[in-house]
């Protein structure tokens, strides 16, 4: 077990990124629901806006657990030609099923940050966390939907990820940053002391916070 809980998890992650510290072009992203309270605590350190990034699969009609591409909540979209044209999905059903998963980020977005505009990717230093990786597939559809938003740099920043997710993301991105690697790995919430379920409202809550101390009134 390496942390006490993910805020303790984002304070020893924000000491390995204490190179992008002072950078005016960085901004924090996190996942929600578990990876934003470890984003807050490096956002925090690193004195950079935070935000969430909110993405979403595009689930193959009648197999929804297999993807055939993914969505961000700020227009970024990538689409998997090999499983389209092996399974036939039409044009019809892509843009359908887009525009039902565009709904339900945006209900998101709006539940998250209410009147506050998202941060913009575009030409900036993006670190992307959430509080671990498993097979990293979840997050790989979360960067492929980002890089459509032309970010300068990609970085991917987690407390604990296995090795060997860890070679094969680090090909994918500019930096990854992976404070644990453990070869014995079942799942993110055994190196956690306290893993209970992260609420809408504290998502809600961190947000308001890093809002208040990075922008006072």
């Amino acid at each position: 077990m390496f942390f006490k809980d993910r805020r303790d998890a984002g304070r020893q992650l924000a000491r390995r990124l204490s190179q992008y510290a002072g950078d005016v072009d960085v901004i924090v992203l996190g996942i929600p629901h578990g990876g934003v309270p470890v984003a807050f605590e490096v956002a925090q350190a690193l004195r950079a806006p935070l935000d969430v990034f909110l993405s979403g699969k595009l689930g193959v009609p009648g197999n929804e657990e297999l993807a055939f591409g993914a969505l961000a909540d700020r227009g970024g979209r990538v689409l998997d030609e090999s499983i389209i044209r092996a399974l036939g999905i039409t044009p019809e059903q892509i843009q359908q099923i887009t525009e039902s998963e565009e709904r339900k980020l945006i209900e998101q977005a709006q539940l998250y940050r209410k009147a506050r505009p998202a941060l913009n990717p575009e030409g900036k230093t993006v670190i992307l966390i959430d509080d671990g990786i498993a097979t990293g597939s979840s997050i790989y559809a979360a960067m492929q939907a980002l890089r459509q938003m032309h970010p300068r740099m990609l970085v991917i920043a987690v407390p604990v990820a296995p090795p060997s997710t860890c070679s094969w993301l680090r090909t994918k991105v500019d930096d990854l940053v992976v404070l644990h690697a453990p070869v014995q790995f079942q799942a993110v919430g055994e190196f956690y002391r306290d893993f209970s379920q992260t609420s809408d409202q504290e998502v809600i809550e961190l947000l308001k916070r890093s809002t208040h101390v990075q922008n006072p009134q």
